[in-house]
């Protein structure tokens, strides 16, 4: 496997190598859910990110497999087919023959200058690197096994991440921001439609690699200031609007914030609280273009200081009321 080929599953789901094994099955099971073939007929995209995530659940989710990932980067698999020695390790990485080798692990012996489980002589040079191999691939496996294994080359640097606080409004609308990181300051743009665990990449803004001394990329990783009166239910934006009383019987024509503007909503006749009415294309931002749902959910309020005259008509209705939601209740006594 060529270098430019490795995948890095811990991004692939968002998460670092401290994850636990149970973020893990959470994170997939919410991205399968979300990219699933079932939800997103004929995305190719979205089939495409499916089959990834779960590539990389299927490794990260194996112990065995994931330790091996964590060892040897992207030739954990490699890795894996070295075991029980005697039959050879006949592996093609980046054009190297590995067939004069018995496994994988005499290839790491020599490559990292220790003694070979072959009996050969100790190579002490830390810029030996075996005949044949180039120096990228000398160089990848280098990185996945630093000093622990006499190698005295530092590890690559890992790709920096920093959080970033944004106002519901700013992440709505987009914004440019000016951040202060390892003593430089980076100008970024925030697209529209970040959301909480939003994950954003700016390229070439991270730490230099000082191995190939190119810039990496920055993630900015995205939390909202919560809002008075917006939040998040999955990809839809949600509220709650109250109503009085008469409204929710007779049902009523009422104004409803989002987020670019004030819309009518009409509230059905007989609502209950609690109950939620959705505003279709009129919540977030999607990653399409498109926007998601604002759903409503209904607070029927009732008047805390009422007039003599409102008074006296709820002592009416009262004594003309037809309707006694407790009728049923006397059928609950055990």
């Amino acid at each position: 496997m060529a270098s430019t080929d490795f995948k890095d599953y811990y991004a692939i789901l968002g998460l670092n190598k401290t994850a636990s094994a149970e973020d893990i099955k959470k994170t997939f099971r919410k991205l399968a859910l979300k990219y699933h073939p079932d939800r997103n007929p004929n995305d190719q995209q979205a089939e495409a990110r499916f089959k990834e995530v779960s590539e990389a659940y299927e490794v990260l989710s194996d112990e065995d497999k994931r330790k091996k990932y964590d060892q040897f980067g992207q030739y954990w698999k490699q890795a894996s087919q070295s075991s029980g020695g005697a039959g050879g390790f006949n592996t093609d990485v980046g054009g190297f023959d590995f067939s004069q080798y018995g496994n994988f692990d005499e290839f790491i012996n020599e490559l990292l200058g220790r003694f070979s489980t072959s009996g050969g002589q100790r190579r002490t040079s830390t810029n030996y690197r075996p005949q044949g191999v180039n120096q990228t691939v000398y160089q990848d496996f280098a990185r996945g096994f630093g000093g622990n294994n006499g190698y005295s080359e530092p590890p690559s640097t890992p790709q920096m991440e920093a959080t970033i606080s944004l106002t519901y409004s700013e992440a709505f609308r987009g914004t440019r921001k000016r951040l202060s990181l390892a003593n430089e300051i980076v100008d970024v743009r925030i697209p529209p439609g970040a959301k909480p665990g939003s994950r954003i990449r700016i390229k070439g803004k991270g730490s230099i690699d000082p191995f190939t001394r190119k810039r990496q990329d920055l993630y900015l990783n995205v939390e909202l200031i919560s809002h008075s009166f917006f939040e998040f239910e999955g990809d839809n934006l949600i509220c709650e609007v109250p109503i009085t009383p008469d409204e929710a019987v007779l049902g009523a024509s009422i104004e409803v914030p989002t987020p670019d503007g004030m819309v009518t909503m009409r509230v059905p006749p007989g609502i209950k609280s609690g109950q939620s009415l959705r505003l279709k294309g009129k919540g977030w931002h999607l990653p399409k273009g498109q926007r998601g749902d604002q759903l409503v959910k209904i607070a029927i309020a009732t008047p805390q200081n009422p007039s003599a005259t409102e008074k006296e008509y709820y002592e009416k209705l009262r004594s003309i009321k037809s309707y006694n939601p407790r009728q049923n209740l006397s059928s609950m006594i055990l």
